[in-house]
């Protein structure tokens, strides 16, 4: 798995060569984690709401 998710708020990162998340900004990254979901609104998203997530994107539902 290439993809790599902030240790921090879960956004999922494409590459191994990013150096700091774009929700964040911190440097803490897994590859180790579980489940995904797409926010495309967050701010009508019931999801995103419970999630605590206010950004659009790709976000891991687990990482270890």
């Amino acid at each position: 798995m290439s993809e790599q998710a902030c240790r921090n708020c879960n956004k999922i990162i494409g590459s191994k060569n990013s150096k700091s998340c774009p929700v964040c900004h911190l440097t803490s990254f897994s590859s180790d984690w579980a489940g995904y979901v797409i926010i495309i609104d967050a701010t009508r998203s019931q999801i995103a709401k419970r999630l605590n997530i206010e950004i659009p994107g790709k976000y891991a539902l687990k990482v270890r």
